[in-house]
């Protein structure tokens, strides 16, 4: 009776200003979150960005954490099937090369745009040399000699054929020359694929060449070399 007497007359003395505040629950839940969006409280929030950063990487952990739960192995397992894959890829990739890549030799004669006449490739050969630019009027004129080859049909037209390619095959029609072709060949390899540098005699050498190729008569196959003519 004494307990719940004066619990009753403690509640009876409680005066007007000393009434505790029962807010409910759902406008104060919303005072919190209008008090919680205010800028001061997040100066320091990551970026966008870095969220969806978070976002793909959270992802990305999932699907090695699921992949490495069925690898043989776990995790090391399915680093090394990783590791074997991009290996595959590199060798497959290196032993094939880009399309761009295969479709051309890498060391062929002609370069890839349209094909030029033999004249257009001596025009050009001139004009290097004019400019003393030597070794591009040594690859001008190589290609000239393969040229001037195939359009008198003792060479067939091919592409990707190259100078080594092209000087066998046209020594065998004009056996005479065929040390010089060989040797011209060797001077385009060397300016073209082996960094080195073309001078004045190297030029003038490949133009005798070809002027003496322009006017020589091919043997033919089966005709017998020095017999009378």
């Amino acid at each position: 009776m004494s307990g719940a007497g004066g619990s009753t007359a403690a509640r009876h003395s409680i005066g007007a200003g000393d009434i505790p505040v029962d807010t409910p629950r759902v406008p104060a839940r919303e005072a919190a979150e209008s008090e919680l969006s205010k800028p001061m409280y997040h100066e320091n929030d990551p970026s966008m960005v870095q969220r969806a950063l978070n976002h793909v990487w959270d992802w990305l952990s999932g699907v090695f954490d699921s992949a490495a739960g069925i690898a043989p192995g776990g995790p090391a397992g399915l680093v090394v099937i990783v590791l074997a894959v991009i290996g595959l890829a590199v060798a497959l990739w290196w032993r094939l090369g880009t399309p761009q890549r295969s479709s051309r030799p890498a060391d062929a004669l002609f370069e890839s745009h349209g094909p030029r006449s033999a004249a257009q490739h001596r025009a050009a050969a001139d004009a290097h040399a004019a400019a003393l630019r030597w070794t591009e009027a040594v690859q001008e004129r190589m290609r000239a000699i393969v040229r001037s080859l195939e359009e008198r049909a003792l060479l067939d037209p091919r592409p990707g054929r190259t100078a080594d390619e092209a000087a066998a095959e046209a020594g065998r029609a004009l056996p005479d020359h065929a040390a010089r072709l060989r040797s011209a060949a060797r001077h385009f390899d060397d300016v073209t694929y082996g960094g080195r540098t073309a001078g004045q005699p190297t030029y003038l050498a490949l133009r005798a060449l070809d002027t003496e190729l322009d006017e020589a008569k091919p043997v033919l196959p089966g005709t017998a070399r020095g017999a009378a003519v």
